[in-house]
């Protein structure tokens, strides 16, 4: 069911609600982004819901003039494939953190991409529990010391976009805090996907992991360590723009835009619609430390929508006569117990 377009500014989407964050989080500035985007669709609010589990992140509903759940510790994305199917013309928006939604929250999450719900995803990953006090998560570093780890972390961690490519979500994406230009952007084409779209930003947690991400985030050298992903142009990144990304076999590495044994050709060619994920794999994979980070849409492919093909069966099952009970309670093998005789 179409909605006609409406016309609403930032100001619309904030509520009446303080915001309680820390000083200096993170999550301000995704908030902010969400509530900019958001008019640019042309969607009531009415017919707009964020849902979100538990932590830092999931305080966010309260701070949207829309409606919202904020549910139970990793379930937002199994409350809100339940309301997509039962209101389907409703823009649905799940809001987690790295510990809500790769922990308890693993599975749910799994499942929702892997079905194609659509649903926009957006996972705050600040490399730490937040809410409950600085605890390693799921996507902390190995050997980092927490109040949990305090001889360090001997879990590996786990990659969000790489999961979420295994699970073949078909819209994969990252950003960062810090950039907010560029989160808008991916926020932005999130939104306007059809289909689970799942969107990583990294989110700096000033109290108990400050500075996790400052290495490639900050605005001083960000495009020196960070390489901006854009479909059909090749990997390109460095203040001067002087710097490449090729394959040497199935794996990538910096070569120099001015050495003259390079042939332009060489260079990765980002391609998002690609329906094999191994190259956006491939760049989620680029942790060592002389290769920049990828930031951007690393896949948005088109699948059957799991909430359209659920309505589908239901027209075609209402097309159909229905059955007549009394044969239907008459059919197979059927017998009688007489009554025992005297």
């Amino acid at each position: 069911m179409s909605t006609p377009a409406v016309k609403l500014t930032r100001k619309d989407m904030v509520s009446d609600q303080e915001v309680r964050w820390c000083p200096g989080c993170g999550d301000y500035a995704i908030l902010s982004q969400i509530q900019r985007v958001l008019p640019e669709l042309g969607i009531p609010r009415e017919n707009l819901v964020f849902v979100s589990g538990i932590g830092c992140s999931s305080r966010l509903p309260y701070y949207m003039s829309t409606y919202g759940f904020h549910s139970i510790h990793g379930r937002a994305p199994t409350i809100a494939s339940g309301l997509k199917m039962a209101r389907p013309e409703l823009h649905v928006w799940v809001i987690t953190g790295d510990g809500d939604g790769l922990s308890i929250g693993g599975n749910h999450l799994l499942h929702a991409m892997r079905r194609n719900v659509d649903l926009k995803i957006i996972l705050f990953n600040n490399q730490i529990y937040g809410l409950t006090k600085g605890q390693y998560s799921p996507t902390s570093e190995f050997g980092k010391k927490t109040k949990s780890s305090p001889h360090g972390n001997i879990d590996h961690p786990v990659r969000p976009l790489s999961v979420a490519l295994a699970a073949e979500a078909s819209f994969v994406a990252r950003s960062i805090d810090r950039d907010t230009k560029h989160l808008q952007q991916v926020l932005l084409r999130a939104a306007r996907h059809r289909g689970t779209a799942f969107v990583e930003v990294y989110q700096n947690c000033v109290i108990f992991n400050d500075g996790a991400f400052d290495e490639f985030a900050d605005k001083e050298w960000r495009a020196e360590r960070t390489v901006v992903l854009e479909h059909g142009q090749p990997l390109i990144f460095g203040a001067q723009r002087d710097k490449g990304i090729r394959a040497s076999g199935v794996r990538p590495e910096i070569v120099r835009l001015d050495d003259p044994e390079l042939q332009r050709e060489q260079l990765l060619v980002h391609d998002e619609q690609r329906e094999d994920p191994t190259l956006a794999m491939m760049l989620d994979r680029m942790t060592s430390p002389e290769l920049p980070v990828p930031l951007g849409v690393f896949r948005a492919v088109e699948r059957p929508v799991y909430d359209e093909l659920m309505e589908q069966q239901i027209r075609q099952a209402r097309l159909r006569q229905p059955p007549d009970l009394e044969a239907v309670f008459r059919q197979g093998d059927t017998w009688e117990i007489e009554p025992e005789a005297d």
